[in-house]
Parts: C-alpha cells; structure tokens; sequence
C-alpha cells in the first residue's frame, strides 16, 4: 500500500495542450509560459491562419470605414495629386497622363466607398497581407536557422508570428478610432502620430518607431521565437527582431523615395 502511494506521488501528470483561446489569452497575460507549452506539441495551422485572417480583414475593414471620413477622403485624394505632381517633375510621367490620373481619383474614391469596393478592399489586404506575411516569416526563419542554430521550423516562425498578431489587432483598433479623430490616417500608435513634421522626413521615421504596442508586439514575437526554437535565451532574438524592425524599415522609407507607392510599407 505503502509503496503504491509513493509511486503515485512521484509520478508527473502529463501537460495538456492548450486550446487556441488559452494561447491567444496567454499571449497577453504570460507569453513566455505559453509559447514554452506551444514548443511542446506539434503546430497548429490554426494557431496562425485565424489570427493573420482576423488581423488583414480588421485592416481591410478599418482603412474602408476611413473612407468614410470626408476629411480622410480630401487628404488622401491630396497625397495622390502631389505624388503625381513629384513624378512629373521628376520625369516619370507627362502632365497629361498625371491630368487623367487626377480625374480619375474621385472616380476611383466613390467605387472603393460603395459595398463592391469594400470586398475589394478586404480580398486584396488578405492577398498581399498573407504574402508580405510568408515573406517576413520566411526571412526570420532564415536567420534564425544559419545565424542563431535554431531548431524551430518554418511552422514554428509562422505560429509564433500569427499568434502576436493578436496584440497587433489593438493598435489597428486604436489606429482605426484615431483616424476618425484626427481626421487623418494613422497607422500605427507612435509618437509620429502627434507631431506635426514633414511627411517623408527622418525625423518622423524614427518617432514612428517610438510605439508602445509595436515594441510590446515585437518583444512577444521575440519570446516566442525564442522558446519555440527551444533557445535558453532569449537576447539575441530580442536584437534580432528589433534589428530587423528597424532596418527593414529603413529600406522601405529609402525605396518609398523612389517608389512613393511603398512609403506605407515603411512602418
């Protein structure tokens, strides 16, 4: 009897796996703990095809109920008129052909304002979200691979990914309520939103990145990376996402000089 009772005291109830709902709460209140339980069973499709889903179809919606915003509406049809002013000057385009592109933006506003607009709005965020989405995936698992020796899987940089998309949701909410505010588009919640500073600058580079819900959604993305690659610590994951956040951002803001239609890649 004795030694029965000692048998059941050593032994160690199995850890279940957790549910989607417990990984998305877990995520916000003890990241760390929950990507460790994550690293311990196979990958889940779901874990990062419903929050990357979610997240490009709220973006979708959000930057069509900004078109709703007569002010939005002026300042965008303003930005389009002075990118196709800086091309003529610039020589990349005739005054003819930017006079019809002109004409054709109030056009182009009403139809992406009516339901057949908002469809396309939302299929082509999902589209192009997804493939920036593989893109960047596949970019941190490349590094993390020959630079770092991690021992995750490309599925593994894709979960730990989709899953921080959840705290990427509140800055696209507080981006969206922002917006009709102030009147204007806003991306993200830095400090750039506040700052009146000349759009393309430097200076609003770098206070764009001054963004509590980025930098707290980049440190769990490091974490999860981290655990999910079964590293014992966590530093140079936290160096690598920042550095990558900031370069790659960088490279954006240089090629949206060139190409102005990438500027809003930049972030």
């Amino acid at each position: 009897m004795d030694n029965n009772e000692n048998l059941s005291t050593e032994q160690t109830p199995q850890e279940n796996e957790l549910s989607h709902s417990d990984k998305m709460i877990g995520i916000f209140t003890e990241p760390s703990n929950t990507f460790e339980s994550i690293a311990k069973f196979p990958v889940r499709s779901i874990d990062w095809v419903l929050p990357v889903v979610i997240i490009f179809i709220l973006v979708g919606l959000m930057r069509s109920l900004a078109m709703l915003n007569v002010d939005v509406v002026l300042q965008t049809k303003q930005k389009q008129i002075e990118m196709f002013d800086k091309m003529v000057s610039e020589g990349k385009m005739t005054q003819e052909q930017a006079d019809k592109a002109i004409e054709g933006i109030d056009k182009q506003m009403e139809f992406m304002r009516g339901p057949i607009g908002w469809i396309i709005n939302v299929v082509s965020t999902l589209i192009f979200g997804f493939i920036f989405f593989f893109i960047i995936a596949g970019i941190y698992f490349l590094l993390i691979k020959f630079i770092l020796k991690g021992e995750g899987s490309y599925q593994h940089v894709l979960v730990a990914s989709g899953l921080t998309s959840y705290i990427s949701m509140i800055q696209v909410l507080i981006g969206g309520i922002l917006t009709f505010l102030l009147g204007k588009i806003v991306m993200d919640t830095s400090v750039a939103n506040f700052i009146e500073l000349e759009q393309g600058s430097i200076l609003k580079f770098f206070l764009s990145k001054i963004d509590p819900v980025s930098i707290w959604a980049y440190s769990v993305l490091a974490i999860g990376l981290a655990k999910l690659n079964r590293a014992q610590n966590t530093t140079a994951y936290f160096i690598l996402v920042f550095t990558l956040w900031i370069l790659g951002g960088l490279l954006f803001f240089f090629l949206g000089k060139i190409f102005p239609f990438l500027g809003g890649f930049a972030g």
